[in-house]
């Protein structure tokens, strides 16, 4: 018999009992649309890192001291082994595009009556295209308000949103501790970032300005971050930064510094988002797995209700191989329909539970290509056994089954 015939038998025998079949696929549906679900909130959770690991700069290397191996200097206040000398010096380096160094601090906000406590960050204006910054009103300010020492700045949105609910903050002048400022722009909105952190609750000014007007001398600690010519040659930027520190500040080892890239946190959030979304898969394929149980028990009660067909089928002429392929596409025919009806639901419970949860979510075209052919595969490993156990009966038992 050819296949096109044992599979119309197979068809016809499962419409047969179209309840039966429809509750034994339940279980494949299922189990493909709990992996489709989550293989697109773990792909979506991965999506939102790295946007978020790119919305901190491309290319970018951060360098700190190491205050854990310093704490002798850091007794003595001088914690901070990084100078603005060392900045000039990195940026003469071949594979450096940029450097800014970073001075952090935290102050009270004013404009009127409205108060604001926010990040306050003094850079260097090479900070803007290392982080790629824009304004989205107004200006970023320049080399020579650096130089100036110039007492402006730039807000993020978070900031004019509380201070400036009703007005425009550009041109207003804006206390800083108590020292004014006079605001140039506001930062295009950014975000999280990948710890949590609101990006645009942040106010931003020269360096010179910070480290004169709001840093106490004991508060000074400074951080510089650097963005390479190319990302094939941080790993070794990495070293160069480090052996110029070490050249530059005699009598210290190379574990007084901390030399970062973005790079390594993009791969480390990548892992951690991979391992998760495996995770999330796994757990979901146990459902395929017990819908694959449920096909194979059900191949086992259809085997027995059809013993006598089979023995007519047999003694007419079937071979075993007929009689094994039918009930091996039976299986088949249950777990692809199954499959398919899983895609369908599985991506329309992506969409809800993304905007149900304002989550980001993702269905990739692997992801369906892999719930299927597993589903797939359940469906011929566990339809095996009953359909050559079907195709193993004797036959003439099987005639004179009641």
């Amino acid at each position: 018999m050819s296949v096109l015939g044992i599979l119309r038998i197979a068809l016809k025998s499962l419409l047969r009992n179209k309840t039966r079949t429809f509750l034994t696929m339940l279980g494949i549906i299922i189990g493909v649309a709990a992996v489709i679900t989550m293989l697109a909130i773990g792909q979506g959770a991965k999506n939102i890192v790295e946007e978020q690991v790119n919305s901190m700069g491309t290319n970018v290397v951060m360098v700190y001291s190491n205050f854990n191996r310093s704490t002798v200097r850091q007794a003595a206040g001088e914690g901070n082994l990084l100078s603005v000398e060392d900045v000039q010096a990195i940026k003469a380096l071949d594979q450096v595009l940029y450097a800014s160094p970073v001075y952090n601090s935290w102050g009270q906000l004013k404009y009127e009556g409205n108060n604001w406590r926010g990040s306050i960050m003094g850079v260097d204006a090479d900070y803007f295209f290392i982080r790629e910054m824009t304004t989205s009103r107004g200006d970023l300010f320049y080399p020579s308000d650096v130089e100036n020492g110039s007492k402006i700045c730039v807000i993020g949105k978070t900031v004019a949103d509380n201070l400036f609910p009703d007005t425009d903050p550009i041109g207003k002048i804006m206390r800083i501790r108590n020292i004014p400022f006079t605001i140039t722009g506001v930062l295009t909105p950014k975000g999280q970032n990948v710890m949590g952190q609101d990006q645009d609750d942040i106010v931003i000014a020269p360096y010179t300005t910070v480290y004169q007007r709001l840093l106490g001398h004991r508060w000074r600690v400074m951080s510089i971050i650097v963005s390479a010519r190319s990302r094939d040659y941080i790993h070794i930027l990495q070293q160069d930064i480090l052996d110029l520190l070490q050249t530059r500040h005699h009598g210290t080892t190379a574990e007084e510094f901390v030399v970062s890239s973005q790079t390594e946190l993009a791969e480390t959030a990548s892992s951690v988002s991979d391992t998760m979304t495996i995770l999330l898969a796994s757990i979901a394929g146990i459902s395929l797995l017990v819908g694959g149980i449920g096909i194979m028990n059900i191949m086992l009660v259809s085997v027995t209700e059809r013993i006598k067909e089979i023995g007519i089928r047999r003694a007419v002429g079937a071979g075993k191989r007929d009689v094994l392929l039918q009930f091996i596409i039976e299986a088949v025919a249950i777990s692809f329909l199954g499959g398919l009806l899983g895609i369908a639901l599985g991506v329309g419970a992506s969409e809800a539970l993304g905007n149900m949860m304002n989550w980001s979510v993702a269905v990739t075209l692997w992801s369906v290509l892999l719930s299927v052919g597993f589903s797939m595969a359940i469906g011929i490993f566990f339809g095996w056994y009953p359909a050559r156990k079907a195709a193993n009966l004797n036959l003439i038992d099987a005639l004179r089954y009641e």
